[in-house]
């Protein structure tokens, strides 16, 4: 049997069940979708990345990619794959038409890729990433740079890349240090050097364009006097072919605790005085241009973290039932008894149970955030788009770095279940707990995460926002009631989601007093209970979805739905009081953290 992935059957049950995906393949954006078109999309993404991009994951973490003067060598057995990617389509598969495209419905082209994400995700990011470069084209680019660049980005012909950050400006971007010059030609000289660049420099594309922030010599210091330039690899000429080649080099990759085969570049702009780069947008607009591609980048991680999770749990659940040791404790005390395969122990079933739950949750609320998005675009009046758009904001933060924190656990916690094989290089589980770590840091660490949400997020539209969050809780809470076998389960996420409005208050209220600095250090806590309290949400709701369908259902979807009842049950009851503890713990607004003098971290 094929390894698996992802759950195919979960997948369906979210998207056409739960989030009831086919009322939204009715409006006019996605006419030519239908289930059936759908389901024959993730059926292929399946089987290309089941049988292509998989194969060639554990090599590509074992060479890695190879620096050569300058040029960036990716591992061999990706050149064949990468082109059937591309002939495919699948690099582009929700990119709008017009923009060269397939134009999926963002849930199932969400689905797909978590499939190659999982499957080999540096592999597929090579042919990906330039969409996000060429979104950013579109919407702020002039009529030629969309001509010259759009469609050969998101063909994946050519590669894009997004250059940010430097050695003494990372989180804060506002200190960076790259300048622009502007020449009389209407170009701009840039000069400066950028770190970890992913997909800086490699060998699948024949051109790379790199949006880069840098600062034009006398414009005001911070954020407000950034602007993006797009500085191409090779020089674009007027018909649309490659002309000399930029002073944009590639100085060396960062070798990684995990992702080997990602190429993570320091990038050196103008070292022979010579970097050309055309202004994207408006001047001093480039924080705001470059937030278009950040925003989809920080859902990809979130993306991407959930597809390390779900592969690593299905490992070890297979591995679990294969694995033969130790009696039943039922006849522990009988030597002659036989051996049982793991999952029959209490505490391999509780593990696995535990990470069932939260990889369930994180696909129900990664798509409930995708359908936000979604209706943002649909939305039929300004007060309904400003809605949606902005709930999508709000959770943004929380889908990537809840999603990053609580994969990486459960890859960990995959390793747990094979025990020491899982520790060895034998079984993925081991290569995705490295691979999935970064997930938690870059796109920005989950302080940054949470400062966002505290900052940003929580207060639009004067709280409503996050009001509307909690009132879409409480319609499933209502549903639960009804049916005597969630009741019980439904009170216990009624009272929680009471509880979260009222430390939401709590930190809003810290965050604008004197104390603020005693807010922010309870920043990121409060954006994991505000994600624990989604999971036990998006479970209650799988369950109000599952619970009437279990007696008419065939055999083995009766196993299902009676499975999404149980994972509600064990979430709510066995993690959330947990929850409830750490809400105790943030409300206190212990200023320690804040309060400490530096020397007294340590004892020298």
């Amino acid at each position: 049997m094929a390894q698996q992935l992802v759950d195919r059957r979960d997948v369906d049950f979210v998207i056409w069940e739960q989030m009831n995906g086919e009322e939204h393949l009715k409006y006019d954006l996605y006419s030519g979708y239908d289930r059936k078109t759908c389901d024959m999309i993730l059926d292929e993404a399946k089987t290309l990345a089941v049988e292509e991009l998989l194969p060639t994951l554990a090599e590509g973490d074992r060479v890695g990619v190879r620096y050569e003067d300058g040029a960036v060598k990716v591992p061999e057995s990706f050149h064949r794959v990468y082109k059937l990617i591309l002939e495919g389509g699948w690099n582009n598969i929700g990119v709008p038409e017009e923009m060269g495209g397939q134009g999926a419905p963002p849930m199932v082209s969400a689905a797909a890729a978590e499939y190659f994400f999982a499957a080999n995700w540096p592999l597929y990011v090579y042919a990906a990433m330039g969409n996000g470069t060429a979104d950013m084209i579109q919407k702020y680019g002039t009529e030629e740079q969309k001509k010259m660049y759009v469609e050969k980005l998101t063909s994946g012909l050519w590669g894009g890349t997004m250059l940010l950050t430097e050695s003494e400006a990372g989180s804060d971007v506002g200190a960076l240090t790259t300048t622009a010059v502007r020449n009389d030609d209407g170009t701009y000289s840039l000069t400066g050097n950028k770190i970890f660049i992913t997909n800086g420099e490699h060998d699948l594309a024949e051109n790379i364009i790199h949006p880069v922030l840098a600062r034009i010599e006398g414009d005001p210091p911070g954020t407000k006097g950034i602007s993006l330039f797009l500085v191409p690899k090779f020089l674009v000429n007027p018909d649309g072919s490659l002309g000399e080649r930029n002073d944009i080099l590639c100085e060396g990759v960062e070798e990684k605790h995990g992702i080997h085969a990602s190429a993570t570049c320091s990038m050196a702009l103008g070292a022979k005085g010579k970097c050309i780069g055309f202004l994207l947008g408006e001047e001093r607009q480039g924080m705001k241009i470059m937030f278009n591609m950040i925003n989809g980048a920080r859902m990809s991680v979130g993306l991407q973290a959930m597809g390390y999770a779900s592969a690593s749990y299905l490992l070890a659940l297979d591995y679990a039932r294969k694995r033969i040791q130790g009696r039943d404790l039922a006849h522990f005390k009988d030597a002659s008894a036989p051996s049982v395969p793991i999952i029959r122990h209490p505490d391999v079933r509780r593990n696995l149970l535990w990470m069932k739950s939260y990889v369930d949750g994180m696909h129900s609320f990664f798509h409930y955030a995708v359908c936000c998005g979604m209706r943002a675009e649909i939305a039929e009046n300004e007060e309904e788009r400003r809605l949606y758009s902005d709930l999508f904001s709000l959770l943004t933060p929380v889908v990537k770095d809840y999603n990053a924190v609580r994969g990486h656990e459960i890859c960990v916690q995959a390793i747990q279940v094979f025990g020491g094989a899982g520790y060895t290089k034998d079984y993925l589980v081991e290569q995705y707990a490295r691979d999935c770590k970064i997930t938690t840091i870059y796109e920005g660490t989950s302080g940054i995460q949470a400062m966002d949400l505290l900052a940003r997020k929580l207060g639009r539209q004067n709280g409503q926002v996050f009001m509307h969050l909690l009132g879409e809780i409480h319609k499933t809470v209502a549903r639960a009631r009804e049916m005597a076998e969630l009741k019980e389960l439904a009170d216990k996420v009624g009272h929680m989601a009471n509880r979260l409005g009222e430390v939401a208050m709590h930190m809003g209220k810290l965050a604008m007093s004197p104390d603020f600095k005693v807010a922010f250090a309870h920043a990121t806590p409060f954006l994991y209970v505000l994600g624990d309290v989604i999971m036990g949400w998006m479970l209650l709701w799988r369950a109000t979805v599952a619970a009437p369908k279990v007696e008419e259902a065939k055999k083995k979807d009766q196993a299902f739905y009676r499975g999404q009842i149980k994972t509600a049950e064990f979430f709510i009851k066995t993690i959330l009081p947990v929850t409830a503890g750490k809400m105790e713990g943030i409300e206190s607004s212990c200023p320690a953290a804040v309060e400490m003098d530096e020397a007294s971290f340590e004892g020298i």
